[in-house]
């Protein structure tokens, strides 16, 4: 099935400061993703142009975190579903394009809004009887589970995803608000051990899956963390390319540069912003 008549996209949302992650993700996206996976590539940016092999670069304009995501969903994605990713997150194991063909047509038949498709202990779950190679299709308990709301690699609905979207809401306050608010909704969330994020175990009662695939999130609080040591070693073994992006990251983290290449902010004192405040600075 071409990518075209399955209805399903795949979007990098990403921010225009965070383009020095454009690179890393690119480089191991195609390193492990397999593009006979049929959908329809969309790397989304701001205002920049980006060049990342097997997407299509759109752009959302500035803006509040949920506007940008809301305005994309709306004018420039059409396809019924959306599996979404961010920039930060860098595939280490390939993945399986079998489970992907068998994921989308259960989905599309039954109609499923929500498919999480990495672990986390945050996530309390109830096992059905579907399996695809060997993974759970469970359902997420709503009640116990602490997020419901998550920008991690999930399956979703398109218009279910843009109801979950409102006005001016950065990505902390749309998890935080939008899991109050599925937690009020309780639609059927479904979840699946697919990819270990940051090593974290499988959650489901699998009966011995097919291997799952990998990323780790390089970023924190605009800048690099632990998890960029492993791609800096991987690249310092790459290509000449690969070795100067290699370096380029190891200052950053070196140096504890923000994306944008700008020391860490100070955090300002309290009472001091308080005052200036209040004297109109």
């Amino acid at each position: 099935m071409d990518a075209i008549n399955n209805n399903i996209a795949l979007i990098v949302h990403t921010c225009d400061r965070y383009e020095f992650l454009y690179k890393g993700f690119d480089i191991f996206f195609s390193k492990y993703w397999d593009f006979n996976i049929p959908c329809k590539y969309y790397f989304a940016t701001e205002e920049k142009d980006a060049i990342v092999n097997g997407f299509q670069n759109i752009h959302s304009g500035k803006g509040q975190w949920t506007d940008r995501l809301a305005f994309l969903l709306r004018e420039k994605i059409k396809e019924k579903y959306v599996l979404y990713f961010q920039e930060d997150m860098w595939l280490t194991k390939k993945v399986n394009a079998q489970f992907f063909s068998e994921l989308f047509e259960p989905t599309k038949n039954n109609n499923w809004k929500q498919v999480k498709l990495h672990s986390s202990e945050v996530y309390k779950t109830n096992p059905t009887d579907l399996f695809i190679q060997g993974f759970n299709v469970a359902k997420v308990d709503n009640a116990t589970s602490d997020f419901l709301m998550s920008h991690q690699v999930t399956l979703w609905d398109r218009e279910f995803f843009l109801q979950q979207l409102p006005k001016d809401e950065h990505p902390w306050r749309n998890e935080r608000k939008g899991t109050k608010r599925l937690k009020k909704l309780n639609p059927d969330i479904f979840h699946i051990d697919y990819f270990a994020e940051n090593g974290k175990p499988p959650i489901n009662k699998n009966h011995n899956p097919i291997g799952r695939s990998e990323y780790l999130t390089v970023s924190e609080n605009g800048m690099l963390n632990w998890a960029a040591t492993h791609f800096i070693k991987e690249l310092s073994s790459g290509n000449e390319a690969e070795k100067a992006y290699a370096q380029a990251l190891q200052n950053h983290l070196d140096k504890g540069l923000t994306h944008d290449g700008k020391p860490k902010p100070r955090k300002e004192d309290i009472f001091k912003k308080i005052k200036n405040k209040l004297r109109g600075r």
